[in-house]
């Protein structure tokens, strides 16, 4: 599926790239012979957990925040369940910027203490990520606030692309890349990226089969949304689709897998196991995927991007605690 016009070009994600290289360094992009020996697989793994949110949303929060213009100065929201929040309290610190941030009840503690320690004022609304995010644009609508939506702005999908330009540019032979989605930055950013550069590589999507709106809308080409969802990684838990990534999406990738909850489990293990990485369920899941696709990546160049850390202790002893 390479067919349609982006909205965000390539000159977009250079652009974003030097906004970018006023706070962050390239994350390295590592062998770890332990996970080859391991999955049997050639993998080189995206490590974006080494930004300093520990997650790859930060690269989007810089560049659109740095963006903003003086009315939308006075103050921004937005909605998250920790790392879009980090990246975009972290931009806001840098700036100057007044910044709130709705999460949902119950939501990871340590995300939200990060958060507050970004200078962000938090508050807790709703039973999930979605009903946060509707709380926010009400909010928004009320306070007159700039509103940041964690994957309809193309500020921020070009900035997370700048991660894909440092994988092209260092591996220009990758064959397939595996990107967990949750509302779609990242994904959207390394197919646009590939596109842009003529690589052949595949852009294959993970989600969760608890949380799999996006990976069923995308196979049937009817969008739909989910009543609820069961996962315990936070970063690909979202009910539904959003525009603007669903439409690069629809176009630019190749395929999507979705993971049981105790395969996710597995990839966290594996994470820590064979790169000694702490992992995110969102962040180890394309380990994850690349275990379960084991036969058709044989033989490939691989990279997963493993596209956070910031898991907490509770949720980290309950999957060291379970048996494979």
């Amino acid at each position: 599926m390479h067919t349609g016009a982006a909205p965000i070009t390539l000159g977009d994600v250079y652009a974003a790239r030097r906004i970018i290289a006023r706070t962050l360094r390239p994350t390295p992009l590592l062998r770890h012979p332990l996970l080859d020996a391991e999955t049997g697989l050639t993998i080189y793994v995206k490590h974006e957990n080494h930004n300093p949110t520990n997650a790859f949303k930060v690269r989007g929060g810089l560049n659109l925040v740095a963006r903003l213009g003086r009315d939308e100065r006075r103050g921004v929201i937005t909605a998250t369940t920790g790392n879009h929040g980090q990246s975009i309290a972290m931009a806001c610190q840098r700036e100057a910027i007044p910044c709130t941030i709705v999460v949902p009840r119950g939501n990871n503690p340590e995300k939200n203490a990060a958060m507050r320690a970004f200078g962000a004022t938090l508050l807790e609304v709703g039973r999930d990520f979605d009903e946060a995010r509707e709380h926010a644009e009400a909010l928004q609508r009320e306070r007159g606030l700039r509103y940041i939506h964690s994957a309809n702005e193309p500020h921020l999908i070009a900035g997370v692309a700048t991660y894909a330009l440092e994988i092209f540019e260092e591996l220009p032979d990758v064959e397939t890349i595996l990107v967990p989605i949750g509302g779609g930055s990242g994904a959207s950013g390394c197919a646009l990226v590939r596109g842009f550069l003529g690589s052949r590589a595949e852009v294959i999507g993970v989600q969760a089969e608890t949380a799999d709106a996006f990976a069923r809308s995308w196979r049937s080409g009817t969008r739909v949304t989910a009543d609820r969802i069961g996962t315990f990684a936070e970063g690909i838990a979202t009910r539904v689709t959003f525009d603007l990534p669903f439409s690069i999406l629809r176009d630019h990738l190749d395929d999507v897998v979705t993971l049981t909850e105790a395969e996710l489990m597995d990839g966290v293990r594996l994470a820590l196991r064979s790169t000694h990485n702490l992992a995110e369920g969102a962040g180890a899941a394309s380990l994850a995927a690349a275990v379960k696709l084991r036969d058709r990546l044989h033989g490939r160049k691989v990279v997963c991007v493993m596209s956070g850390s910031n898991i907490d202790q509770a949720t980290l002893a309950r999957i060291l605690s379970t048996k494979p």
